[in-house]
């Protein structure tokens, strides 16, 4: 049978932020599967920060918008995959697909029935193995140390947060909504702000821990970076893991320089890349997936119903009024 999908691309490329009119829906007709290939249909896609950089820097115009999903095995020609199984594949924003297996990844054996196959795109996937990683590699967190996260309400902040704790350490965090900070303290956060109501960030950051901060996780960049990197302890550590505070602008910020604080302080701070530990990957899966089965970690969903939908929720996610891992579900 004649299989045609629907994929959403990048037809022209973001100038500030993203608008649906950048987006164009295409049709393709998938040819029939030759020996050792399978079809898949996408069950869940995931909607990210780092799509809107990555694009700009990895696309054409006309290309199909980059990005991950939790697929079932349609039709199989490969002996590896059964029909009905659920692979994780980075094929980008599209219905249906082939592939021969090799870029594919299949879910934990151990992955319980009761738990969403959704959780593979952020709390037990790349944005869960992020804040794994990012913690425990970049950071290096210790118990009894406080650990400082911006954008704690999205789907890495959110779980450095939980780590943290789990990790014998004080987690704060900063978000951007009321509701977002309830949430925080709600899953265990020690103390939590809103960014944007508070008079002065430098002195809610002095507030939430006045003897300063030995880890800060940095998802955001821009000016609250350079508020946060004053109040670091001696010999602190930042991750630098996102900067969405700028992946909208059209004319590059121009920030205050980090020389001197990071020398008075004799400061680490490193820039990463989850795939570093792609050679880790089960072991970081395995440990989060435990922690969320046994409750320690707790997972929020923001939920988008339809395909069609799909550059509403990204443009939404980058405007922050996603609670959690934003998804989109086919």
């Amino acid at each position: 049978m004649m299989v045609i999908a629907k994929a959403w691309a990048l037809k022209k490329h973001f100038d500030g932020f993203p608008k649906t009119s950048d987006f164009d829906l295409k049709k393709i007709e998938l040819p029939n599967l030759k020996d050792g290939e399978l079809l898949l249909e996408s069950v869940f896609l995931s909607v990210d920060p780092y799509m809107r950089p990555y694009s700009r820097r990895d696309m054409k115009e006309g290309d199909i918008m980059i990005g991950t999903q939790v697929a079932r095995v349609v039709e199989s020609k490969n002996p590896a995959f059964t029909v009905g199984a659920f692979v994780v594949a980075g094929r980008g924003w599209r219905t249906h697909f082939i592939s021969d297996g090799k870029d594919l990844q299949l879910l934990p054996s151990n992955w319980p029935e009761s738990l969403p196959k959704s959780l593979a795109l952020g709390t037990v996937g790349m944005p869960g193995l992020t804040a794994y990683f990012g913690l425990l590699e970049v950071c290096k967190m210790k118990p009894g140390e406080t650990v400082l996260v911006n954008a704690a309400a999205g789907a890495v902040g959110s779980v450095v947060g939980q780590l943290a704790k789990i990790g014998g350490c004080k987690a704060v965090g900063s978000a951007g909504s009321d509701d977002k900070v309830a949430y925080l303290k709600k899953i265990g956060f020690d103390e939590a702000f809103n960014y944007k109501t508070v008079k002065s960030l430098d002195e809610a950051l002095r507030k939430a821990s006045p003897d300063g901060y030995d880890c800060f996780f940095d998802n955001v960049g821009g000016e609250f970076a350079s508020v946060a990197i004053n109040q670091m302890k001696k010999y602190g550590r930042i991750a630098v893991c996102g900067a969405i505070s700028q992946y909208n602008d059209s004319v590059p910020q121009k920030g205050p320089y980090v020389q001197l604080p990071m020398i008075f302080k004799e400061l680490q701070m490193e820039g990463f890349l989850v795939t570093r530990w792609n050679n880790r990957r089960e072991e970081g899966l395995q440990a989060l997936l435990k922690w969320v089965m046994e409750g320690k970690v707790k997972c929020h969903e923001q939920v988008t119903e339809g395909f069609e939908n799909m550059p509403m929720a990204f443009i939404s996610m980058l405007k922050g009024e996603n609670l959690g891992k934003a998804v989109v579900k086919v």
